[in-house]
């Protein structure tokens, strides 16, 4: 049920998640990968970073009426791991810079849950023989 909704809300992007679609698709946050309208549990996030535990969700005036809910869902969310960063639709059309630049500052300030491993595997000083 869940995955057909979040098919059909791919399809009907506001004009701020298209707006900000633009900025987070094909990795061009410094190649971190974003989902869009992505069953988690169950909900449906706006937009997620699953390396970074990071979700995006863009509020339109009807969440002014559903706060309980929201915070509900967040606190969920969070309990999951995940941080969320909310922004409202005219933020995102009319401060755009901005909003990217508070993701790209939470993106940079947390730290990645699979870290590459560091100095790689070691070197021998093995020569090879020729027969």
């Amino acid at each position: 049920m869940s995955v057909v909704l979040a098919r059909n809300l791919r399809k009907n992007l506001t004009d701020a998640e298209q707006k900000l679609w633009r900025f987070l698709r094909l990795r061009q946050m410094e190649g971190w990968k974003f989902r869009r309208q992505q069953p988690i549990g169950q909900y449906i996030v706006d937009f997620v970073c699953n390396e970074k535990k990071l979700i995006i969700e863009i509020d339109g005036g009807q969440h002014t009426e559903r706060q309980n809910y929201d915070q509900k869902r967040t606190e969920w969310l969070e309990s999951q791991g995940f941080k969320v960063l909310r922004f409202w639709n005219n933020q995102v059309l009319q401060e755009t810079d901005a909003v990217r630049e508070m993701i790209w500052n939470e993106l940079e300030n947390t730290p990645h849950l699979n870290p590459p491993p560091q100095g790689g595997r070691k070197q021998t000083n093995r020569r090879r023989e020729i027969p």
